[in-house]
């Protein structure tokens, strides 16, 4: 555990119950709040998490809220996930599951190689959520724009309705886009992602210390990335097909 002091503030995200409480905390969006002690992370203060979708850890998408929040002050890190523990923390404005998304790819994208700064690499849902958070957990939106989301061990999401998103953030994670118009992101180590013609695929690939080095996107039917045929990036920044 690393406790680091940093002058300037940094965005963040942060998960909620339905009622904007967090562990009996209540907030509202607007607020600043302050902690008199000095925050640990996973002890006190403030929590909240640089990447978006690390919010998944503490917050399933489907029955919670989410924001995306200013912390300030003193604040405490682990090396597990992104998570932080601030002194002071603003709430600034709701974000819903499309904006974690965008925010997650904006997020990665910023941080690796650029490999194709035209393609596209966001869909917008606005419907159901489903999470499978749990080792070999599997998560399916199957409704219109709905978003299915697994961050576990070889977790699975699928996404088979209209403009559905589908994430699988875990180690091998693999994420399909079946409907019209939707989009699948694997962003995981050794992720991959497959999806009917049209729909989107955004993969990363990682190194042996799970850095970001390449993020790539695609659409099916295009530059010969075929349907229904699970895709994952290669060590140059490639999409290649996943032996069977």
């Amino acid at each position: 555990m690393q406790d680091a002091k940093q002058p300037e503030s940094i965005t963040t995200f942060k998960g909620f119950d339905r009622n904007w409480k967090c562990r009996d905390f209540q907030y509202e969006v607007g607020k600043t709040y302050e902690h008199s002690g000095k925050p640990v992370v996973c002890l006190s203060g403030f929590h909240a998490c640089e990447y978006p979708l690390d919010v998944f850890n503490y917050y399933a998408p489907a029955g919670s809220r989410f924001a995306l929040v200013e912390q300030a002050g003193d604040i405490s890190r682990h090396g597990e996930d992104s998570k932080g523990a601030s002194s002071k923390i603003t709430i600034k404005a709701e974000v819903n599951f499309a904006g974690l998304i965008k925010a997650a790819i904006k997020y990665t994208t910023s941080r690796c190689k650029p490999v194709d700064p035209n393609s596209p690499a966001s869909a917008t849902v606005d419907g159901g959520a489903a999470s499978a958070t749990g080792d070999g957990g599997a998560a399916s939106a199957t409704g219109e724009s709905g978003a299915a989301s697994a961050t576990g061990y070889r977790g699975a999401a699928s996404a088979p309705g209209y403009r559905g998103a589908a994430s699988a953030t875990g180690y091998q994670g693999a994420a399909s886009a079946t409907g019209y118009r939707g989009a699948a992101m694997s962003i995981g180590v050794n992720g991959s992602a497959s999806g009917l013609k049209g729909n989107a695929l955004f993969l990363v690939f990682r190194d042996g210390d799970y850095n970001i080095v390449h993020a790539k996107a695609a659409i099916v039917g295009r530059d010969g990335i075929k349907e229904d045929t699970f895709y994952k990036l290669s060590s140059g920044g490639e999409f290649v097909e996943v032996e069977q």
